[in-house]
């Protein structure tokens, strides 16, 4: 299978000179981790690392008297990020490490000579491959082997290296996830018998690992197979798993219905976290009706309660937290293709048309993952995004600033400056979108005149 990958590498020419100068100082050099990896399955990458013998004080010198400047990121654990022409990458010294108290770092890192002992330390076996251009690759674990054959699997004794580092359990799943790969099966039990040690793992980790497992290519499979793993981190999400809709509306169990909505939605962290988010109060909220079919009436609200409970725990960032709980909010509100509509919901939007091409991506998500019938909703929210577009284009008002007048406009009409200007405001904006007045100056003034 290994015939498959590729035996020569494309360095980028910065990589090149930069094992060079190392190596003629005296350091045996080598290029390791993610860029390896991914050159060996044809994909693009430009995150260069290199492992070297050289500590770090030494690999300062040598690079600072080549003109590069560098940076103490990581001296601690011999890492130093060097950087010439705009081009970054990280330098350190060969290690193995010692105890992991902290589930994070480890206590101690004994520096070594040899690369073997380094890619040793390794989570799996992909990412503990070296290349030189010269010498070629090494691969003392059979990581390109696991490469061909799509396989995650660690790099020695998997509970050792989960105990070393819970948070690679998650990188597991993140892996699975960007790559495609299948768990391999030790590797996978090992995962779900030791998920209880991500309890110990800062948050603000665990978030930007999620962030990874969601917007990957094969985040379906990778939720519906990992939901036990994800769900020690959100155990929001396990009540969802197996929950029957009992709806014509709906051919998958909630989860499904959910994993297939992000899967469909825009790879991006805002949508993927809202399509994940959208239908967490189902659970809650389900009731039958006389024949029994099943109903969520007001799931939203609650969705919105228990995402903003997750995103508090896990210390999402303020911006992202208040657009997800917009998008989960109004996910399930009716929007018609008609301007007028799609101007209001740009107003309470608060004119942020990033986030209304956001909320009709999750109902095109939303539509594609429940039964064949609702094929239609997915046509309208496409005809929704071309309407928008259109709005935009012809710079149609929907906010405040888009009205031809100001509040100095509205005060020249002997209104008293004070909370009446802006309620005058707000009523010229509903004009304009309900067209009943013309966004120009005089025909907005006659307007207010109207209604003093």
């Amino acid at each position: 299978m290994d015939n498959k990958l590729q035996t020569t590498l494309a360095l980028p020419t910065f990589a090149v000179a930069a094992l060079a100068l190392l190596e003629d100082a005296g350091f045996e050099s080598w290029c390791v981790g993610g860029f390896v990896r991914d050159s060996l399955m044809g994909r693009p990458t430009n995150d260069i690392d290199i492992a070297t013998p050289a500590l770090w004080q030494q690999v300062r010198e040598v690079f600072e008297a080549a003109g590069y400047k560098t940076f103490e990121t990581g001296i601690a654990h011999g890492t130093l990020t060097v950087a010439k022409d705009g081009e970054l990458m990280e330098v350190t010294t060969f290690r193995v490490d010692g105890t992991y108290s902290d589930r994070r770092h480890p206590d101690s890192v004994r520096f070594v000579s040899s690369i073997e002992e380094d890619l040793a330390r390794r989570d799996f076996t992909i990412n503990a491959i070296a290349y030189h251009p010269r010498r070629g690759i090494l691969d003392p674990y059979g990581g390109r082997s696991d490469i061909a054959s799509a396989t995650i699997r660690t790099v020695g004794e998997a509970s050792q290296r989960f105990t070393e580092d819970p948070l690679r359990i998650l990188r597991g799943v993140r892996f699975a996830s960007q790559l495609g790969f299948a768990i391999e099966e030790a590797t996978f039990e090992a995962m779900s018998r030791q998920k209880e040690l991500l309890d110990t793992v800062a948050v603000e980790r665990i978030r930007l690992e999620l962030d990874g497992v969601l917007c990957g290519e094969h985040v379906l499979e990778v939720l519906l197979a990992c939901i036990d793993i994800i769900g020690q981190v959100i155990p929001e999400l396990l009540p969802m798993k197996d929950f029957d809709q009992l709806n014509p509306h709906h051919i998958y169990d909630v989860l499904e219905h959910t994993a297939r909505c992000v899967a469909y939605v825009t790879p991006v962290p805002l949508n993927r976290w809202a399509a994940l988010f959208h239908d967490l109060g189902k659970p809650r909220t389900f009731f039958t009706d006389d024949e029994g079919v099943g109903h969520f009436h007001g799931h939203p609200k609650h969705s919105v309660e228990i995402a903003r409970s997750i995103m508090n725990r896990l210390k999402f960032p303020t911006a992202l937290k208040h657009d997800v709980l917009l998008l989960v909010e109004y996910h399930d509100r009716e929007l018609g293709a008609d301007p007028k509509a799609i101007k209001r919901m740009l107003l309470k939007l608060g004119g942020r048309v990033d986030l209304l091409y956001a909320l009709t991506d999750l109902k095109r998500g939303d539509a594609s993952a429940q039964a064949p019938q609702s094929a239609e909703r997915v046509e309208l929210a496409l005809k929704i995004d071309e309407m928008l577009t259109s709005i935009v284009e012809d710079h149609q008002a929907f906010s405040l600033k888009d009205l031809a007048i100001d509040g100095s406009d509205v005060i020249a009409l002997g209104v008293d400056a004070g909370p009446q200007v802006g309620v005058l405001l707000e009523r010229a904006l509903d004009g304009v979108i309900e067209e009943k007045c013309a966004n120009d100056r005089e025909s907005l003034l006659e307007y207010l005149k109207q209604a003093l």
